[in-house]
């Protein structure tokens, strides 16, 4: 990665238990500013439990050890509400929308875990999710419940913006997606990108998190077994072999 001293973020040796079952074994990761990191993996290597961990959001029977760096202080024991103050925001693979709400109620209320703008930083309003996401707009008065899966990513992804994130962790945003919608959501990944804002992405579909991605990290059986530039790692024979599948080393090189 970058040689910059400045770190956005830096897990260090992150386990995770449910009981005495070891989910996650003392993961390590790293994020400069304005990056976009991916953890790939198939379902059930741990990458949903190494999200929650780094949020602080894992279920009741589950604990985790290591530490948690970000922007230099360790947030380790901070519950979910301060590390959202703190500039975190978890967009998870349920997405945990409240159905019998109109979408902007559950836009607004995404706006209650809203963090000061002390620095200047961009905050979004409900007129910029509106601007980034025409379709919610179209649907702003409707049940969440009646939307469809690529308008529920939508709205669970604009809730998160509401919290204005300087990270973003993004748990599976694809899963279950049309084609053409998620192509939508991840030009949607980079455009936020651009605007500053930091993405940590877990992802079951390899190439198009590798596509997109500065830096990846692979993750097998709660393990890292891999990491390096996301551009290395598309054309990595491990990854081609495990991830992207038949074919895929003639596809990722055009």
């Amino acid at each position: 990665m970058s040689n910059s001293s400045e770190l956005l973020l830096d897990a260090q040796n992150i386990s995770v238990y449910y009981g005495q079952v070891q989910a996650v074994e003392e993961v390590s990761l790293k994020m400069h500013p304005s990056q976009i990191v991916t953890v790939i993996g198939v379902n059930g290597a741990g990458k949903t439990s190494l999200m929650n961990a780094l949020m602080g959001n894992l279920p009741t029977n589950a604990r985790s050890t290591g530490v948690v760096n970000y922007l230099g202080e360790n947030i380790s024991a901070l519950e979910v509400e301060r590390r959202v103050g703190r500039g975190l925001s978890l967009v998870p693979e349920t997405r945990e929308l409240f159905s019998s709400m109109t979408v902007e109620d559950n836009l607004i209320l995404g706006a209650f875990r809203f963090r000061s703008d002390k620095d200047g930083e961009r905050q979004y309003k409900l007129k910029d999710i509106y601007e980034l996401f025409p379709r919610l707009k179209e649907r702003r008065k409707q049940y969440a419940g009646t939307l469809s899966g690529g308008e529920r990513q939508m709205l669970a992804l604009g809730r998160a913006l509401m919290t204005n994130p300087s990270l973003l962790l993004l748990d599976e945003p694809s899963l279950g997606l049309a084609p053409l919608i998620v192509r939508e959501i991840f030009q949607m990944i980079q455009y936020l990108r651009e605007q500053g804002t930091s993405i940590l992405l877990v992802e079951q579909n390899a190439r198009a998190a590798l596509q997109i991605a500065d830096y990846a990290y692979v993750l097998e059986m709660g393990r890292l077994s891999l990491s390096g530039p996301a551009s290395e790692l598309l054309h990595h024979p491990g990854v081609i072999e495990s991830y992207l599948g038949l074919g895929s080393s003639q596809k990722a090189a055009n």
